[in-house]
């Protein structure tokens, strides 16, 4: 599922900033970066199932190895986990209204915060 018109798409923020704002909010990076890309996952439970809020973004300028990096975020993403297969992100998928209610207060949030670094 996409999360349109949340006002995150193509903001751009600093990488250390962004993995504070991140952090706080409880989206963790992890290992899931490369030099151009990074992710933040947060993962959400209901009723036996589990769910991935996911928000992405690409340097525009920097590497992110380098810990320097100017982040262009994406549209952010919310999948549903099928255990062994993986995360679909489908728009075929169904989600209960309490986690895509959660996942809106959390864009949200991000959205506040990286507001208030740019």
């Amino acid at each position: 599922m996409k999360f349109e018109n949340t006002g995150l798409e193509d903001l751009t923020i600093e990488l250390a900033r962004l993995d504070s704002v991140m952090e706080d909010i409880g989206l963790v990076r992890a290992g899931q970066w490369d030099y151009e890309r990074v992710t933040y996952d947060r993962k959400l439970e209901a009723k036996g199932e589990i769910f991935y809020l996911r928000v992405q973004g690409y340097a525009v300028e920097g590497d992110v190895d380098t810990r320097y990096a100017l982040i262009k975020l994406m549209t952010p993403l919310l999948g549903k986990h099928y255990y062994p297969h993986g995360v679909e992100y489908g728009e075929d998928e169904v989600f209960p209204a309490g986690i895509v209610d959660v996942s809106k207060k959390l864009l949200a949030r991000v959205k506040e915060e990286v507001d208030k670094h740019q």
